[in-house]
């Protein structure tokens, strides 16, 4: 077996590609297919987007190397029934994504685990937390997920939920708990609409980056205001597992320039502990194709993977 088929599922969208062992995707294997408000958000809709983002890989010519899938997903999950519930996909409950591959693409052999534990397993493989034996990998997106590396392997958890950062309370609870989270306070969509909240009169993520680079005072505050939660959350993480690193990736990370430096100011704030202020904050080095490459560490590198 010389590649993998990996895939990604998240709240937006699902991908798949063939992967070699050296981590490369393989050129025109890549598929993609909407989920969520803009595509897939019934289960026959969902196995028809994965059927659909597999195409590529199955019709290329280096299909005859796969003998196994890995497969990052939103969650939580379900390890024993290879099934998903993803938190922004409310219509997949109980979502038997392993199956719905195998049928797709005739592979007996496919391993889920968290898209929060694949992208750790990225960063550890090839990436910023190469050589790090304790770190947690996250990424700042649509929600917010993580995974943690313990004694240098990622480790999955007693159910495979193991990293869910984005569920962390770092705020008083006033009513819902999941108000008080990490991603319900820091991420893209929910950063933007407390920006809304405030009088900025902008609709999404590249807008506010934009408005922020402008120095527009609304767009700061929402900005700062979201690294400082998710660095609250990696002080809780960091106490609780005594890091070396956190690794912060995702798209709106990318929001501002300094979003890493907002992190670490929290950190330094907040953390009540040395050990724990000692944490150091880098951005991930794999950008956009962490969940793939993770996805097929599953396959390549399980080595890595308590």
């Amino acid at each position: 077996m010389t590649a993998a088929l990996a895939i990604d599922l998240g709240g937006t969208k699902v991908e798949a590609a063939l992967i070699g062992t050296d981590g490369t995707i393989i050129e025109g294997t890549r598929g993609r297919a909407a989920m969520g408000a803009t595509g897939a958000s019934t289960p026959d809709a969902a196995a028809v987007s994965i059927a659909s983002a597999l195409r590529p890989a199955l019709d290329s010519p280096h299909w005859s190397d796969v003998a196994a899938a890995g497969i990052g997903s939103a969650g939580p999950l379900n390890l024993p029934l290879g099934a998903i519930s993803p938190i922004n996909l409310p219509g997949l409950r109980d979502f038997p994504i392993v199956d719905v591959v195998r049928e797709a693409s005739g592979l007996d052999d496919v391993r889920l685990r968290l898209d929060g534990t694949c992208i750790a397993l990225a960063e550890l493989w090839l990436g910023a937390a190469r050589g790090v034996s304790n770190a947690m990998v996250f990424v700042v997106s649509t929600g917010v997920g993580g995974g943690i590396i313990s004694d240098g392997r990622v480790i999955a958890g007693a159910t495979g939920n193991a990293g869910h950062l984005g569920q962390v309370i770092v705020d008083r609870v006033e009513g819902s708990a999941a108000a008080a989270t990490v991603e319900e306070l820091s991420s893209g969509p929910h950063t933007v609409t407390w920006a809304r909240s405030q009088g900025w009169t902008g609709s999404d993520g590249e807008e506010l980056a934009a408005a922020y680079a402008a120095g527009d005072p609304i767009a700061v505050a929402a900005v700062v205001r979201s690294a400082t939660f998710i660095g609250t959350g990696v002080v809780n993480a960091a106490t609780l597992l005594d890091l070396e690193l956190a690794v912060v990736g995702g798209g709106f990370s990318l929001v501002a320039d300094d979003y890493v430096d907002h992190i670490r100011a929290a950190v330094d704030s907040r953390a009540v502990n040395a050990f724990a202020r000692a944490v150091r904050v880098e951005r991930a080095s794999l950008a956009g194709d962490a969940p793939l490459i993770g996805a097929a560490a599953l396959v390549h590198r399980s080595d890595l993977l308590v």
